[in-house]
């Protein structure tokens, strides 16, 4: 396996830009893919919030998106696809519906009105500026776009997790195939190293930073409810350069969870939104299940450098800062 620049940027035909909101602590980011791609989705977990996921499945019309867009802000986030509409429109880039050309940009959110400014949301002019700054060079990682507001080990509410963000994460099976990922983590659970299982981030102790470990939080949580600190979820992107049908980038978005379930302790709860979209830019022929297998792969990895790259923000640590201080 064959390392590139390391971003989902990789693939040909893809472009990222973030929109960022220190202050407020939200943002966008949007996945452009102007020249089309194949899309398919695989939503698990109970609390989702997303826009024309239906379109991406089998047996519907559409084949092609034009652009994926990851917002904080809950369901007001997804406002800002109206932006990176218009940026679409603007170019001329759409679904030709002889009338009009209708950009396709499927959207999800999580949840971040906890963690600072609770009337700061992704608009659509900010969807709109991470069009205009996409750009096909290194992704920035941690505190911006999508994972601006993102923490994780809501188990005991926001001010018992940690700070989280948005990696992504990139991988060449074969020669000429390139698989990669982004993800905004904002998850109920811990992250955790999918090799060692250790924890890298999460619920944290009363009146400590070191972990607590939601499943052991849980056991000590039989007979209450968690769910007024509940609202969490991870969604994000897997690209390829591989040619594949809709109902095989379905499979492969499929196939991605199960990074989500070796990144994520533990992953899919009722309070979970956990997203994924895959996209297709087509060109190489690829076996639809190695593209799978390295989906899950980068989707790992890009979580782990989600919580890497983070900072701590809204009066949360980060995992640097556990570093710092001994508890990671």
């Amino acid at each position: 396996m064959t390392k590139r620049q390391g971003s989902i940027t990789d693939v040909a035909g893809i472009r990222v830009g973030h929109a960022t909101d220190l202050v407020g602590l939200t943002g966008c980011t949007v996945v452009l893919c102007e020249g089309g791609a194949v899309g398919g989705v695989d939503q698990r977990g109970g609390a989702p919030g997303t826009r024309e996921t239906d379109l991406l499945r089998p047996l519907h019309l559409v084949q092609e998106v034009h652009a994926v867009l990851l917002a904080g802000g809950s369901a007001f986030g997804l406002s800002a696809a109206d932006g990176v509409m218009r940026y679409l429109e603007d170019k001329g880039v759409g679904f030709n519906a002889r009338v009009a050309k209708v950009p396709i940009v499927p959207a999800a959110i999580l949840f971040d009105l906890d963690l600072g400014d609770p009337q700061a949301r992704p608009t659509a002019e900010m969807g709109y500026a991470a069009c205009r700054d996409a750009t096909d060079g290194p992704v920035a990682e941690g505190n911006v776009g999508a994972g601006t507001g993102a923490r994780v080990g809501t188990i005991l509410g926001t001010a018992r997790a940690m700070k989280s963000g948005i990696g992504t994460a990139s991988a060449s099976p074969c020669a000429g195939l390139v698989v990669a990922a982004l993800t905004a983590v904002n998850v109920f659970g811990d992250v955790v190293d999918p090799s060692t299982r250790h924890i890298l981030a999460g619920v944290r102790k009363s009146r400590s930073d070191e972990p607590a470990g939601t499943l052991d939080t849980m056991r000590g949580l039989i007979g209450r409810s968690v769910l007024r600190f509940a609202s969490s979820t991870l969604i994000g992107v897997v690209a390829t350069n591989a040619r594949l049908t809709k109902d095989q980038a379905n499979k492969v978005a499929q196939m991605a969870q199960d990074g989500v379930a070796r990144a994520v302790s533990p992953a899919h709860t009722m309070f979970d939104g956990d997203t994924i979209f895959a996209l297709a830019t087509g060109g190489k022929r690829a076996d639809v299940n190695l593209v799978g297998a390295y989906a899950a792969e980068v989707v790992a990895e890009a979580i782990v450098r989600a919580v890497r790259a983070a900072e701590g923000a809204g009066g949360l640590p980060s995992h640097r800062d556990l570093v710092g201080s001994g508890h990671a």
